[in-house]
């Protein structure tokens, strides 16, 4: 088996749609589609019979749909990673939401182009990023490459970089978290761990669309002690509340009259990224200073390390995400290689992590 080669199987009840996804799937270099299956009874039964790397998976189908083909997968300790596709609807955002959490690895909207031509090109270019992500998350576990573990210590320079900044460091006032692919089932973890009386307010980018950021807040919201929303324009920003920016915009904090407040714009993407990591960072820099702390989680590219780049030079503390942990390690190798990390942490460790920074004022 040729292991540079991402092996996909289709799942989708519509003989259509399994069709046009099985076309575009074949344009992508590097993948070849080893079946299709028109329920969840059916994939389940294919998996185990073709050994596909990847599924591409309906959420509503008769017999079995996508979040049970999910939990029977996780029952079954079955090691195969999925992409959703999902309709741009408030449900269908609410069930890709409960996909994520059960450990789907990204998902993507189903096309609404104006000719099948447009269509197929604009599911190419959603699934293009996503299917090269994951197949680089192969080669990287496959070939077991060092990874920076939650005790390691930094580089040298790092240690002089953070040395530096810890000399004019003062107690931190915020945290401000940007998080992409396998960011839902991160935060389920790493949010409901910390307490509702968390003496700091948490601003968050995720990377998701309209609608689906709403729905990760509720759920979020009902698991946590924190208050967690989806930010809203001229919100007050308040000690053991978490702010999500909604998909499709841009979220900075602004200071009116001294009291901290989200403003939401539409101002233009930033690295093809609407709401933008690096977009919120600069602004907590501008407004925070080295009273603030940063983390980025796992997620594809490197969103985010402009704005620690901004943090750093306030003198903010920012901590990474370590690569064991990560479903994709992308945006926290980024701003670990530009040399911006003071602590790397796992996703087990990073409440703690986090806790005892806004407490102590130093990760130690």
């Amino acid at each position: 088996m040729d292991d540079s080669v991402l092996r996909v199987l289709v799942v989708d009840d519509s003989a259509l749609y399994r069709k046009f996804v099985r076309n575009v799937l074949e344009d992508i270099p590097n993948v070849e589609v080893v079946g299709t299956a028109t329920n969840g009874r059916i994939a389940l039964d294919k998996i185990e019979a073709l050994k596909p790397n990847l599924i591409t998976l309906d959420l509503e189908m008769p017999e079995l749909d996508g979040l049970g083909v999910l939990r029977d997968l996780s029952a079954r300790e079955i090691d195969i990673a999925s992409i959703m596709i999902s309709s741009l609807t408030a449900e269908g955002a609410k069930t890709t939401s409960s996909a994520l959490q059960l450990g789907a690895f990204d998902f993507v909207l189903k096309p609404a182009g104006k000719s099948p031509e447009v269509s197929h090109t604009l599911l190419k270019a959603d699934l293009s990023p996503k299917i090269h992500a994951y197949l680089g998350e192969l080669s990287r576990k496959s070939t077991k490459t060092q990874k920076p573990s939650s005790s390691a210590a930094p580089s040298d320079a790092i240690k002089r970089m953070t040395e530096s900044v810890n000399t004019m460091r003062q107690q931190p006032l915020i945290v401000t978290i940007g998080i992409s692919t396998g960011g839902p089932a991160a935060l389920n973890q790493l949010l409901p761990q910390l307490p509702g009386d968390f003496p700091c307010p948490i601003l968050l980018v995720q990377h998701m669309p309209p609608l689906f950021t709403k729905s990760l807040a509720d759920d979020l919201n009902r698991l946590c002690a924190l208050e967690v929303h989806e930010a809203a324009d001229g919100m007050t920003v308040k000690s053991g509340h978490v702010y999500i920016a909604p998909g499709g915009s841009q979220m900075r904090v602004a200071m009116t009259e001294d009291t901290p407040t989200i403003q939401i714009t539409d101002d233009l993407p930033e690295r093809n990224c609407k709401p933008s990591v690096d977009y919120l960072f600069r602004s907590v820099a501008k407004h925070y200073g080295n009273r603030a702390v940063a983390a980025v989680l796992t997620g594809m590219g490197d969103d985010g390390t402009e704005g620690c780049k901004y943090l750093k030079k306030a003198g903010s503390m920012i901590v990474t995400q370590d690569e064991a942990s990560c479903v994709v390690y992308g945006m926290p190798r980024s701003v670990y290689e530009a040399g911006l990390t003071d602590q790397v942490a796992s996703l087990d460790d990073m409440p703690a992590r986090l806790f005892e920074a806004v407490t102590q004022g130093a990760l130690k």
